[in-house]
């Protein structure tokens, strides 16, 4: 049993899944707009006619922004992702707050206000959470977790964890991040060829 079926009960108010009839999965991609890698991310895409969920670093929409605005005329989703990349389980109610209004304020100047966040990490607080869900966003989470970012886990591994979990309506966490490179780039390819039969679509909530 994955560990997003022990905690999807325990946070019903967060998006674990998407829930569909239709043979669709739904690529997110955290850490990002860094020209190294989310320019290879967008060009990937589209050579599988593929749309993704970018959740954003505020500070990186800040150095990237014609990144951003092409992620954007790409036809992908964005989401916060908040501006700093905060540990939310670490950092204070106002401070974490802050950090998440900041970075909404960087997607809003390029952008129509979104509704959709990611807490680095995978971690808010129940307060932290309570606020941002009252101020109308979706708290979006994943059912299947690649583990790009982790250098003891083999780019083969990777894939296999997307290969073994994902099914209709999954939710897949990659990263577009230099940390990330080597077997997100691995992993993403061999997705996007295994799951063939699927639509890869973006976030709309």
């Amino acid at each position: 049993m994955k560990s997003s079926d022990f905690l999807k009960p325990l946070f019903p108010k967060r998006v674990w899944n998407i829930s569909t009839q239709e043979k669709e999965m739904f690529l997110t991609f955290d850490d990002g707009p860094i020209p190294e890698i989310t320019s290879w991310v967008l060009n990937t895409l589209r050579n599988y006619n593929a749309k993704a969920t970018f959740f954003c670093i505020g500070d990186n929409i800040r150095k990237h922004p014609e990144l951003f605005k092409q992620i954007i005329a790409e036809g992908h989703s964005v989401g916060n992702h908040t501006f700093h990349h905060i540990n939310g389980w670490k950092t204070s109610f106002q401070n974490y707050l802050n950090d998440f209004e900041r970075c909404k304020k960087e997607v809003e100047k390029y952008s129509t206000p979104k509704d959709l966040f990611r807490p680095p990490y995978g971690k808010c607080t129940s307060a932290q959470a309570k606020a941002i869900l009252k101020d109308n966003q979706h708290i979006i989470m994943w059912d299947v977790i690649s583990k790009d970012y982790d250098a003891k886990v083999s780019k083969e591994d990777c894939f296999l964890r997307v290969k073994t979990n994902a099914k209709p309506g999954s939710i897949v966490v990659f990263h577009d991040s230099l940390k990330a490179e080597k077997n997100m780039k691995y992993a993403l390819e061999k997705t996007l060829k295994t799951f063939k039969e699927y639509k890869f679509k973006s976030i709309k909530l």
